[in-house]
């Protein structure tokens, strides 16, 4: 149940920050990543289980580091195929773990090749459309959050007050001071990840 409040948060925090970042979106890596999102909540929505958290948190980390520090991966992976099965796994993955906001942003940042605006842009709209399902699927499953309103509200507001310093912030930076921040930011992340998983 956490991942679903979790989720209807991320949605509206990043429903602002799209809003906000329109001009920049790329949409062509959208259009591929809606499918793979549909895709995604259709086949988790057969699979409402537990997956072995520890297992899936280690391999999240591992990708992020992966794509963060390791070598560029091949044009084919972030291309409209690879675009499409990223969104199906990572939507799939995200109905259970709520873990997978760091991977694909750091996806995002590959495709973009680093640029600041279309990064943040497109991961934000890509988020929305990941979130979106959630709704639908954990309602259907019979989950009520009429009395946590307030709170999602007040934390999706305060997310979009978050947003819009954090823009001011970006148009001082440059793209490669932005990459080095956003890798690092994305490491402690996926050290966390890797820590959760050996504590828990």
């Amino acid at each position: 149940m956490r991942y679903f409040y979790h989720g209807m948060v991320q949605l509206g925090s990043n429903l602002s920050r799209a809003s906000m970042t329109l001009r920049h979106i790329n949409l062509r890596l959208i259009l591929w990543f809606a499918p793979g999102v549909l895709l995604g909540a259709w086949l988790g929505s057969l699979f409402l289980v537990d997956l072995p958290l520890a297992l899936v948190q280690i391999c999240i980390a591992g990708f992020i580091l992966l794509l963060c520090w390791g070598p560029p991966i091949p044009a084919v992976a972030t291309g409209p195929v690879g675009t499409l099965l990223a969104a199906g796994l990572t939507t799939f993955v995200s109905l259970f773990v709520g873990a997978t906001g760091p991977l694909v942003a750091a996806f995002v940042k590959q495709q973009q090749k680093g640029e600041r605006f279309s990064t943040v842009a497109t991961f934000a709209t890509a988020m929305c459309l990941q979130h979106a399902p959630k709704a639908v699927i954990y309602g259907a499953a019979g989950f009520v959050f009429a009395e946590w309103l307030g709170l999602i509200l007040l934390m999706i507001a305060a997310g979009a007050a978050g947003t819009w310093a954090g823009l001011r912030l970006l148009r001082r930076l440059t793209d490669s001071r932005f990459t080095l921040l956003f890798n690092a930011l994305l490491t402690l992340l996926a050290l966390r990840l890797i820590w959760q998983a050996i504590s828990g």
